[in-house]
């Protein structure tokens, strides 16, 4: 998994694969957000399988799964909500990165 950092408290990545988990968590994230919708690939682990193994390694995990830019200010404010609760740096992933790049840059 390659990570991208935007800041020292966030990081985007393409799509997380739950025996990945630990290593986000090894680094010292606490949180991590899913901007991808469930089912947009059919290969894609679930939201909930990811959210599984976020609980057991002791990060918590936030689902604002974006479908398309323009981003909703719903799931723009959500994610700002998120990333300044978190307490410390926030993973967040979607398909390639992009939109959690995107999402990012609108909340900030």
């Amino acid at each position: 998994m390659n990570a991208t950092r935007i800041t020292d408290d966030y990081a985007v990545a393409a799509q997380v694969l739950p025996n990945e988990v630990a290593a986000i968590a090894a680094k010292g994230f606490v949180a991590v957000i899913c901007n991808r919708p469930d089912n947009e690939d059919p290969q894609q682990p679930l939201a909930s399988e990811i959210a599984a193994e976020c609980e057991k390694a002791g990060m918590t995990f936030h689902h604002i799964p974006v479908s398309r830019v323009p981003i909703s200010e719903s799931a723009i404010s959500e994610h700002r909500r998120v990333v300044d609760a978190s307490g410390g740096p926030v993973f967040a992933y979607c398909r390639s990165g992009h939109r959690s790049t995107v999402i990012w840059q609108a909340s900030a």
